[in-house]
């Protein structure tokens, strides 16, 4: 897998006494929040998964309350401008951090496509098994099962969400998308009833914090970045755009699909 690196390092954060007393007074009810909540959504999975199958009508509503109640702990502003789609199909963003997970699960129900190797991480990759998440290896030999795996969870109704860029960033920036995922949605049958809604995520740091305060790239480990969040003093924000959808059928094949999504994210993508 391509790893995107800046050619700046991240500075290093110190944590003072203070700091420590935030992370563990935000961090503990983090935790709680999400993993009791994990708890309850496992439960209610026993019942939901041999009544629904691939179908979840409840779940994802407790997924979008721990989300929500995450920038509530943290005190990250959140907001959003327009609506997301009502239409069967997928949605595709821009990638900039761990907090994506929460920043999109809050204001939509979604089901992420993630890289194979999210799924070994301790307490991400238990919430993501748990939260339905499609995973999937970067790998040339395995295009066409997961290309499969697409079509099954999208005739079922799923709304899927990738990141085409194919990897985080320092939340500056959109990557060129690459159009291989677009695939997946121009299979027979499938073109004419989805839709796809671009959406860009634009995360601003804390007043006098480095730009690049919540990016998440390169070799930069999930804990002390985790702790670096936990232990700011003053958050800064993150915003949700969502773009018009737009139907699979009106685009001649998946390139031309990418690089109008790129576009509008593009577009909207200003720090």
């Amino acid at each position: 897998m391509t790893t995107w690196r800046d050619e700046e390092a991240a500075p290093p954060s110190r944590i003072g006494a203070a700091g420590w007393l935030r992370v563990a007074l935000r961090g503990l009810v983090l935790g709680v929040v999400t993993y009791g909540c994990l708890v309850l959504l496992l439960l209610c999975r026993l019942v939901e998964r041999p009544l629904c199958g691939l179908n979840r009508p409840v779940t994802p509503w407790i997924t979008q309350f721990v989300c929500r109640a995450a920038f509530v702990i943290l005190g990250i502003r959140y907001s959003t401008r327009g609506r997301p789609m009502r239409h069967k199909g997928a949605v595709v963003a821009n990638h900039g951090s761990w907090l994506d997970i929460f920043t999109l699960n809050a204001c939509q129900r979604i089901y992420f496509v993630s890289k194979a190797e999210v799924a070994g991480w301790p307490g991400i990759g238990w919430l993501a098994r748990a939260t339905g998440t499609v995973f999937i290896a970067r790998k040339g030999t395995e295009a066409l099962a997961q290309k499969d795996l697409f079509e099954a969870r999208l005739r079922a109704g799923h709304k899927l969400l990738f990141f085409p860029e194919g990897t985080s960033t320092d939340g500056l920036r959109v990557l060129p998308f690459k159009p291989t995922l677009f695939a997946a949605f121009f299979a027979d049958g499938l073109a004419e009833v989805l839709h796809v809604q671009p959406v860009t995520v634009i995360y601003r740091a804390p007043e006098g914090a480095d730009p690049r305060f919540y990016g998440w790239w390169g070799d930069m480990d999930f804990g002390p970045h985790l702790l670096k969040v936990l232990a700011a003093p003053r958050q800064g924000s993150v915003e949700v755009v969502f773009h018009d959808p737009v139907p699979v059928a009106a685009f001649t094949d998946r390139k031309a699909l990418s690089a109008h999504c790129e576009t509008a994210v593009r577009h909207a993508h200003v720090i």
